[in-house]
């Protein structure tokens, strides 16, 4: 051990030693800091100019200096928050409270010039801002903000971004983000100049694997002067793709036709019970579902008014007050009206288109002729993906809730003592008659219960069409036409009509259109009718085959 003295020479000399680093390293840091903020002054000094190209310039060279206040401003000049003074030469940022800030600093302005006008951007700067963005946030802490840089690189395919994006690749844990990185790094490099053809068919295979319209895009717009063997590769991974996305969409197609026809289903389902027991062609049947709407848009206005907090039950509230409200109407219009009319089909079909249009002006003067705002509890609200197909909830939700009616309206049927009685009429109301069964009770109770299920239709179409007085009138046409192609007063064949005649309308638009594809059904179902009068599924009874 050293003596003393020399002991305390060396504590000097170490006390020495650390402090002119520490001097060292403060003045370098200095030195890098002040020659930021100049490299940022220049770069400022081309967003002044208010000139487009100048402007893509002047991001890029934002982005390069390093500076910590390059983001915002960058961020800024996006939401159109860059300002700058003409008189004063000067750039100044809102930040997004409100208050004006110098950009060269970060500090709020001493003195905000009364020129400031917006920095304006075009559709070549916006691609300029994607890019900045994405290479100044692509090792940013926060998972959400690298994924949106990654994508954002993806879409400007930078070359500048390419240092950035081999970094974060190499330090990236999270596999969604990784491969949002390596697919941006694919884009990257199949566009530029320099890259070698090994490199270019290699991203190739990276786009090919992700499969949807943005890689096709790319794939489908190299530049000119691209090696042969890479526009080979390009164009069979393009091939590759447009068959699997034409696959993909035929099932989206099934889905839209599931859906559609799931809405189809549960508007006729009430017209089947009514047609097949009573004979009745019910043109207010649509109205019916104009009042289950109705209903579900009062139920809402008073829950917002009175206890918000209870919007998300709304719906499950609406429900059966929809089915109460258009059932009642539906018994008040089959007493007061209808049973005068059995037999004559003609009469009762006029009489309820009239009834139809008094219903729609009695809305139209409570509630008026626009449009009313129904909005979607926030488990009915979103999205998901399968594949590349786009599942919505209130749709999903539809369909459950359809199946759930048609079942509980088969063991309805099926158990009670009132379905016993109402497949009785329907298979033979004079024998029926003679066993003692109330015919009159049972059509009330009929036109009733068809009423409320299309009440429950107009609760389910609330969520995803516009609710209006004329909201029964698209879909009453619809809804015939799946009773008489499924069989009329048989509920599997409504079903399967439903869901036949969805899919075929949504198979059918692509190619034909919306007002083709229905013609094209219509005469198809024509056609069919011709071979099968009954329908797919006849009922069976004495009185039916008769």
């Amino acid at each position: 051990m050293p003596p003393a003295p020399c002991r305390g020479l060396m504590m000097r000399c170490l006390r020495n030693g650390f402090l002119s680093f520490a001097v060292m390293v403060w003045v370098v840091l200095l030195g890098t800091s002040a020659a930021q903020a100049q490299d940022l002054e220049k770069a400022l000094a081309g967003f002044i100019a208010d000139n487009f190209a100048d402007t893509d310039s002047a991001t890029a060279a934002v982005a390069k200096t390093g500076s910590p206040l390059a983001i915002s401003i960058i961020e800024a000049l996006q939401d159109g928050r860059l300002l700058f003074s003409g008189e004063q030469k000067q750039v100044f940022l809102r930040n997004r409270a409100g208050a004006v800030l110098d950009a060269a600093t970060g500090k709020p302005a001493a003195n905000v010039p009364a020129d400031l006008s917006p920095v304006r951007v075009n559709n070549r700067v916006r691609r300029a801002i994607d890019a900045a963005l994405g290479g100044l946030t692509l090792l940013s802490p926060d998972p959400t903000r690298r994924l949106d840089a990654a994508r954002a690189v993806f879409k400007s395919k930078d070359p500048a971004a390419l240092p950035a994006l081999l970094a974060a690749i190499e330090k990236e844990t999270n596999p969604t983000i990784r491969q949002a990185l390596t697919e941006a790094h694919a884009a990257v490099v199949l566009f530029q100049a320099d890259a070698s053809e090994a490199a270019k068919i290699q991203a190739i295979g990276v786009l090919r694997q992700r499969g949807d319209q943005d890689a096709l895009a790319l794939l489908s717009s190299l530049p000119d002067g691209t090696p042969d063997g890479v526009k080979r590769t390009a164009q069979d991974a393009a091939g590759a793709i447009q068959t699997n996305l034409a696959m993909w969409g035929g099932v989206q197609n099934v889905w839209y036709g599931l859906s559609l026809g799931s809405v189809l289903l549960l508007a006729a389902i009430g017209l089947a019970i009514t047609f097949g027991v009573m004979g009745v062609i019910n043109m207010a049947h649509g109205e019916m579902v104009m009042l289950g709407a109705y209903t579900t848009f009062v139920v809402q206005e008073l829950i917002r008014a009175h206890n918000p907090a209870l919007f998300d039950y709304s719906l499950l509230i609406a429900i059966p007050l929809a089915f109460f409200v258009a059932g009642f109407v539906g018994i008040l219009i089959e007493r007061g009206v209808i049973r005068f009319l059995y037999g004559r089909p003609l009469e009762t079909l006029l009489a309820t288109w009239g009834i139809s249009l008094i219903l729609q002006q009695a809305v139209r003067t409570g509630f008026g002729p626009t449009n009313k705002d129904v909005g979607n509890p926030s488990w009915m609200s979103g999205a998901f993906e399968v594949g590349y197909i786009t599942v919505t909830y209130n749709r999903l939700w539809i369909i459950v809730f359809t199946m759930t009616v048609f079942f509980l309206l088969l063991a309805l049927l099926r158990f009670t003592h009132l379905g016993l009685e109402m497949r009785a009429v329907t298979q033979n109301r004079a024998m029926a008659a003679s066993m003692g069964i109330r015919t009159s009770r049972v059509d009330a109770l009929t036109f009733g219960l068809g009423s409320g299920i299309a009440g429950l239709a107009g609760v389910a179409l609330s969520q995803i069409d516009n609710v209006s007085p004329n909201l029964g009138q698209g879909y009453i046409i619809d809804s015939f036409m799946v009773v008489v192609f499924g069989g009329v007063g048989n509920l599997w064949g409504t079903l399967v009509g439903a869901f036949t005649l969805g899919i075929a309308n949504k198979l059918l638009e692509p190619y034909a259109g919306a007002v083709l594809a229905k013609i094209a059904i219509l005469v198809l179902i024509i056609l069919f009718i011709q071979k099968r009068p009954r329908g797919l599924f006849a009922l069976k009874g004495r009185a039916v085959e008769a």
